[in-house]
């Protein structure tokens, strides 16, 4: 009896409709393919000078912007492997705001350079190994680099040094001014204890028209609506906040009435009237001159508040109420009546503005700290205002970064090149088939200087090389042969003369010269701690711990096994239709 053999591998293993891809078929290397797929899509939006991308998602709405992170999230990335590149990104957005585009393109980079190590011939796990050893070596590196730190939290000047940078990277050009935007609204809101600032107390309302440079920032909240009745401003005034309707309670049954003559019908709504007047005396007496509404405000209502002098705005979103609520101090009531003392919240000055044509009112507290600052952007186009705000949200979020550590290394590729040349001579150190791997993984940091210098227009190998040439040159009197720098300092310290010292002052950050992409020189590099530009430790750490870590797991995959999709009838689309009356 002869056995049967299947047809097919896996055959009588899986439900039919199951997909399999496996080593033999080169998994590892279509995975690799698709990763980097994505890394190019973002990469050429890398640094000041990077291109924009106009990305048009399920709702026909169209972005445009150079922020990686957003850019991701309007993309429905489906490849499991590509998807894994795209939650290190996400993470690194949750954890730090920004470098979400360093960790794909580094991770894209690291696969690449991966792919010719497996075409050489190598196995995945040695590869693996080499680039855990490599990371391990280059964040210890990175705490070599330090050449600023934030001193103080509360100087606005130390504040912008960090946003700087940050900023520049979106919104080339208008980077003094908004980093020193972002710096006045962070100092408005900072606690006693800066470990405890919070990113959402930093709002942000569009308004189109004008120019960036008439934005501003409000000690406050502001609301892209004015106020419902006919009091327009308030002063050192108590606010009562309802999520309620301010309006006469409709009775859960129908009845009918019958009137008989027109005294009757007179006489209908005189209850209700009655009891409308007596609750909006009773919130008058108690001293309110502010009512917020979460919800709908009856004419009836209206009317009394306005005979009443009480300032009345309707605010339809619960967690702006809430915000509201933080601002004034109150708490939010779900029933329509007089507050408690202590439910009312208190502000200086209610006001009505307008601001290019459109009347915004203005929640201000005029004394020193404020629990929310809003800026105030303007901007020709509703896709300009998006993208400055998606660069002042990264400038917030490196304060909070700041406040968990402070350090500052070089930018403009500066601390790349420094790490590309330190990771490669430990590379040539290390025996066994590892120092490939490691010296693959030190070269793929050069990604970063080439990318910036390509969108900047620059010649890329002539850059990298004088980039190398300036990194290399100073390493000889700074560390020997065996690497052994204590000996050089004593031997600096032994120096009569003085000149090694002189000399050591002088080259204190020789690893500075990063990307000139203004070119002024017309050499194409530059110090980048001379000229200020500077990256935050603790992000660049992040990033390359999660870009590594990504690139390790899609290389440490060898199978995809892909289930059928389940049956049944498909869920609902989107109306084609949505945006019609």
């Amino acid at each position: 009896m002869s056995l049967s053999i299947p047809g097919a591998p896996n055959a009588g293993l899986f439900k039919p409709g199951y997909q399999n891809y496996d080593a033999e078929d080169g998994a590892v290397i279509r995975n690799i393919d698709a990763c980097r797929t994505i890394a190019s899509t973002v990469q050429t939006s890398l640094g000041p000078y990077g291109c924009n991308k106009i990305v048009i998602n399920h709702l026909a709405k169209m972005i445009l912007t150079s922020d990686a992170a957003t850019i991701l999230r309007e993309l429905e990335v489906v490849h499991p492997a590509a998807k894994l590149l795209v939650m290190a990104s996400q993470q690194q957005e949750a954890e730090m705001g920004d470098a979400t585009n360093l960790v794909i393109v580094l991770a894209g980079e690291l696969l690449r350079k991966a792919e010719e190590l497996i075409r050489m011939g190598l196995k995945t796990s040695d590869i693996v190994q080499g680039y855990e050893k490599a990371q391990e070596f280059a964040l210890k590196t990175l705490e070599e680099l330090e050449v600023d730190k934030v001193e103080d939290m509360r100087s606005l000047e130390e504040l912008s040094k960090a946003i700087r940078t940050v900023v520049a990277s979106k919104q080339t050009g208008n980077e003094d001014f908004l980093a020193d935007m972002v710096a006045e609204a962070v100092l408005a809101v900072l606690p006693k204890n800066p470990a405890n600032f919070n990113v959402d107390n930093i709002r942000v309302v569009k308004i189109m028209g004008g120019s960036l440079e008439q934005s501003k920032v409000v000690k406050g909240m502001v609301f892209g609506r004015e106020p419902e009745g006919s009091i327009k401003k308030a002063t050192k005034a108590k606010v009562g906040v309802y999520s309620c309707p301010i309006d006469i309670s409709q009775t859960e049954t129908k009845g009918t009435v019958l009137l008989k003559n027109a005294q009757d019908m007179l006489d209908f709504t005189k209850g209700e009237e009655s009891q409308i007047e007596t609750i909006v005396k009773e919130l008058h007496d108690s001293g309110l001159r502010v009512v917020v509404a979460g919800s709908t405000i009856g004419e009836l209502p209206l009317h009394y508040l306005n005979r009443a002098g009480i300032l009345v705005i309707k605010i339809l979103s619960k967690f702006e109420l809430r915000r509201l609520c933080r601002v004034v101090g109150a708490t939010p009531l779900a029933r329509l009546g007089a507050p408690m003392p202590d439910e009312m919240g208190s502000v200086d000055v209610v006001e009505t503005l307008e601001i290019g044509g459109d009347r915004v009112t203005v929640f201000r507290q005029e004394n020193e700290q404020t629990r929310t600052a809003t800026l105030v952007l303007r901007g020709a186009t509703q896709n300009q205002l998006d993208d400055v705000e998606r660069a002042v949200d990264d400038g917030v979020n490196v304060v909070k970064a700041i406040t968990k550590d402070a350090r500052l290394v070089p930018g403009a590729g500066a601390t790349e090149m420094q790490l590309v040349e330190r990771i490669g001579a430990l590379g040539e150190r290390t025996p066994g088939l590892m120092q490939y791997a490691i010296r693959k993984y030190a070269s793929a940091f050069e990604v970063i200087p080439r990318t910036l210098a390509e969108s900047a227009g620059l010649d890329a190998t002539e850059v990298l090389s004088r980039l190398y040439t300036a990194h290399v040159q100073k390493r000889a009197p700074k560390e020997n042969v065996n690497g052994d720098k204590q000996q050089q300092q004593q031997k600096n310290a032994k120096d009569k003369d003085g000149k090694a010292a002189a000399e050591e002052a002088e080259d204190q950050f020789w690893w500075c010269t990063g990307v000139d992409i203004e070119n002024e020189d017309g050499t194409g590099v530059l110090d980048a701690e001379e000229c200020g530009i500077l990256d935050l430790m603790v992000v660049k750490s992040w990033a390359i711990k999660l870009a590594t870590e990504a690139a390790r797991t899609v290389l440490s995959v060898d199978q995809i096994i892909v289930a059928r999709q389940a049956g049944g009838p498909k869920p609902p689309g989107p109306n084609p239709n949505w945006d019609e009356d």
